[in-house]
């Protein structure tokens, strides 16, 4: 037997929990299919936890437009309700003349998506925030800040089943049949269902790219970039978290505050060969940590020795791979891809976090072409 259901969500991370409190709040009768057991167990539980300002992107890309946007959301919702964050700022930390050059060009990039309040210091200036650095200048953005993220999901939660919402948990996604009709999704778990819904949301992360292929018969690009982290055994001597210039793939190891304070490392780049989300191994190589001991001491040489832990790991799913430009982030209605009532989100990595309000806003747009 076919159920009926007016909106399905399928992923309980950051941005299918957004999306199911936007549509749950605009009255939609809303059910969330996950595969975990709770909220936020794959790529929205293991990040840096960072609220970025905007800096690295394309002007006029949707991850420009939706981090700047979502990040003055995120730090009313924050504010709103009780949600721990800090206004911490950050550096992002230019080791030799050479980089100046792209510090500049980061600025230059964040003014153009709308982040006006970067500001260049010279290495006194710099110095006079964080002593420890090392560096010949560095871009300081204030409004960049941390934020505990699973408690802003369980936040999210609360909204969206205050509303009305439910969430199935255990709850995997086996096929989908779309096209002429309503999307039809089959689940399996300890109570398999067959649903049939107005409008389908894929905000699946990693298997986003899967269950839009099963539900147009595409077969789409997709790759796995692995971010191992490292924590910091002892005292951190920085107040504000501390990027590199960035990376091809990433931002480079990065020095992250958590609420807490303790301080982590982190992410690297690591390009997985396989693409089935299924088979990722999170364990993080201790043997990495001397690649990390490296990159650190650029701009801190006075990380003491051994003070680095194997932490925990994360995998960006990207849409470009090695060597390829980075991808925008996409969501994508009936009228990009043609299956009435489907929206996917795909390559939704870094600031997903952060965009996740402003990408739910635009979930609800591409849901709202079909009429």
């Amino acid at each position: 037997m076919t159920e009926k259901a007016d909106v399905v969500v399928v992923g309980a991370g950051v941005i299918g929990l957004a999306a199911a409190r936007a549509f749950a709040l605009a009255g939609r009768e809303v059910i969330v299919i996950e595969r975990e057991g709770h909220v936020g167990e794959g790529t929205s539980s293991r990040n840096s936890e960072v609220i970025h300002a905007g800096i690295y992107y394309p002007k006029d890309s949707l991850k420009a437009r939706a981090c700047v946007a979502g990040k003055h959301a995120l730090y009313d919702y924050c504010a709103g309700h009780g949600v721990p964050h800090r206004r911490c700022g950050k550096l992002i930390v230019a080791s030799g003349s050479e980089q100046l050059e792209e510090l500049r060009a980061l600025r230059a990039r964040g003014a153009a998506n709308g982040v006006g309040d970067l500001r260049l210091l010279d290495r006194e200036e710099m110095l006079a925030l964080e002593p420890d650095l090392n560096g010949v200048a560095a871009l300081l953005s204030p409004s960049t800040g941390i934020i505990d993220s699973h408690a802003y999901m369980l936040a999210l939660q609360g909204d969206a089943e205050a509303a009305g919402a439910m969430i199935a948990f255990l709850t995997p996604v086996l096929a989908v049949e779309a096209g002429e009709a309503d999307p039809v999704i089959e689940t399996g778990g300890a109570q398999p269902m067959r649903l049939a819904c107005r409008t389908l949301v894929n905000a699946a992360g990693l298997a986003a790219p899967v269950i839009a292929d099963l539900a147009d018969g595409r077969r789409r690009r997709r790759f796995y970039a692995k971010g191992n982290y490292y924590t910091l055994a002892g005292r951190c001597p920085f107040s504000r978290l501390i990027y590199p210039v960035p990376e091809p793939g990433g931002l480079g190891v990065h020095l992250t505050i958590d609420m807490a304070g303790e301080a982590r490392f982190g992410p690297d780049v690591e390009w997985l060969t396989g693409d089935d989300p299924d088979a990722i191994d999170y364990r993080v190589d201790p043997a990495r940590a001397e690649r990390f001991h490296d990159a650190i001491r650029r701009y801190w040489p006075g990380l003491p020795e051994d003070a680095l832990q194997p932490g925990y790991s994360g995998v960006r799913p990207k849409l470009s791979g090695p060597g390829e430009p980075a991808a925008d982030f996409v969501v994508e209605g009936p009228r990009e891809h043609g299956v009435p009532g489907l929206v996917n989100m795909l390559g939704i990595e870094s600031p997903g976090l952060t965009a996740s309000l402003a990408l739910a806003d635009l979930a609800m747009t591409a849901a709202g072409r079909t009429g």
